[in-house]
């Protein structure tokens, strides 16, 4: 039986085999290889630009969303984990569903992890859902849960959903290629309206608060900083750094011809925003890079601003 069949009794005994595994354990008594620390909080907020200050000092708590962090095992991996969920992602695998694509994830929290907080956690297959046939393939939604403790105390719960799925076929290609997909249309709302305003004329616009000063990006309807309404907008002069960077290589996307180099710049300003990297392969991008603002014409009616590495940045 392969993912891709209908329903019907075989069906259906292939689901019971998958839902059996239901409320069996994925780990018991895992522990945080790390106390609860300043370093790794410090890290977190760079990268997230997150300068809350209750994250940092003596009495700092971490970031409610860093929950998951603290129950990573790294490279090295964890002890504690169950066969249960590596014999039902084998089951899935002999089935046809050899792929796996992370969906979403949910996180409760309990109560504040503070410094110094030794974090142990277990982890339960919750649910396995009917099969179901995406614009990947068909397969199965798989979700554990993860009860989090921070020195013996619950602190928290998270939620984490895959789908294991056999990789849809791709039809063969039959006359002439097809066009080119376009690329995907912004969504231009009267939020960022004057921000695209401004692409079209060569002009990459910076929300301005009125009220505190702080530069914004991107454009919201209000101050993150003082919760101000007024705002006008100041012009990028066009200098920026490599802040961050990712390659991507895999999965695929219509109009996009991997691999390439996703970048998150800082502009002279002091703002980040999210970009392409041109002008170098993407394997020469590193962070600290010099780029400069340029605008890359995508079809007809798409402009879009990238950032140029190399020496004409």
């Amino acid at each position: 039986m392969t993912a891709g069949d209908g329903g019907g009794p075989e069906a259906a005994s292939f689901l019971a085999r998958l839902r059996a595994f239901e409320g069996r354990p994925a780990v018991t008594g895992g522990r945080g290889k790390d106390p609860v620390n300043a370093a790794m909080i410090r890290h977190w907020c760079e990268a997230m630009g997150d300068e809350n200050p209750a994250y940092t000092g003596p009495d700092a708590v971490a970031p409610p969303t860093m929950l998951q962090a603290w129950t990573m095992g790294g490279l090295s991996g964890h002890g504690g984990r169950s066969d249960a969920y590596g014999e039902l992602l084998a089951l899935l695998d002999a089935a046809g569903c050899t792929s796996v694509v992370a969906t979403d994830c949910e996180q409760e929290y309990l109560r504040p992890l503070r410094l110094g907080d030794t974090v142990t956690f277990d982890a339960v297959i919750e649910s396995v859902s009917p099969r179901k046939a995406t614009r990947l393939g068909t397969g199965h939604f798989v979700t554990t849960r993860m009860d989090v403790f921070a020195d013996g105390e619950p602190a928290g719960t998270h939620r984490f959903r895959i789908l294991k799925y056999a990789p849809a076929a791709l039809p063969d290609p039959v006359g002439p290629a097809p066009a080119r997909p376009r690329r995907p249309r912004p969504v231009v709302n009267r939020d960022n309206q004057g921000f695209w305003d401004g692409i079209r004329e060569h002009r990459l616009l910076i929300q301005r608060c009125t009220s505190c000063t702080a530069l914004r990006f991107p454009w919201l309807p209000g101050c993150n900083a003082c919760a101000s309404l007024e705002w006008d907008t100041v012009q990028a002069c066009g200098e920026a750094t490599v802040f961050s960077y990712v390659v991507m290589h895999h999965p695929p996307f219509p109009a996009f011809d991997p691999p390439y180099a996703v970048a998150l710049v800082e502009l002279a300003e002091g703002v980040r925003m999210i970009t392409n990297i041109t002008g170098v392969p993407h394997d020469r991008v590193r962070i600290g890079m010099p780029v400069r603002l340029e605008f890359l014409r995508v079809d007809e009616d798409l402009e879009l601003p990238v950032f140029r590495g190399g020496s004409e940045a």
